[in-house]
């Protein structure tokens, strides 16, 4: 499995950005979807989930200014980002996860840079 995300770069406070990531190599339908961020000197966390079935979880700190959405024919997971915040710089994850083995996978990151 390989996972691209795309869709980073640097954005004033207050706008928007729409993250994608691709996965290749497996079925789509058969993973978990997520994105994780790390801000430097941090440790990673959650940012929002999707499930399979297109159940969607969100860390609480995001304050619900993201949305998490799947396509399974375009086998990509998107996040938009609206009213970005500095402490919304980091770089951002994809992650898979198997829905029948405990086995996951993560993509390289995209940088989000929010200036104030």
């Amino acid at each position: 499995v390989q996972l691209q995300a795309s869709g980073g770069g640097l954005v004033q406070a207050g706008g928007s950005l729409r993250l994608s990531c691709a996965l290749s190599g497996n079925i789509f339908s058969n993973y978990h979807m997520g994105w994780y961020r790390q801000a430097p000197g941090k440790e990673r966390e959650l940012v929002a989930t999707v499930t399979t079935g297109g159940t969607t979880n969100y860390a609480d700190s995001m304050g619900g200014r993201f949305t998490i959405s799947r396509d399974n024919t375009k086998r990509t997971v998107f996040l938009q980002m609206n009213s970005l915040k500095p402490e919304d710089t980091a770089v951002y994850y994809c992650n898979a996860r198997n829905k029948w083995r405990s086995v996951e996978y993560w993509g390289q990151g995209t940088e989000v840079t929010v200036s104030s």
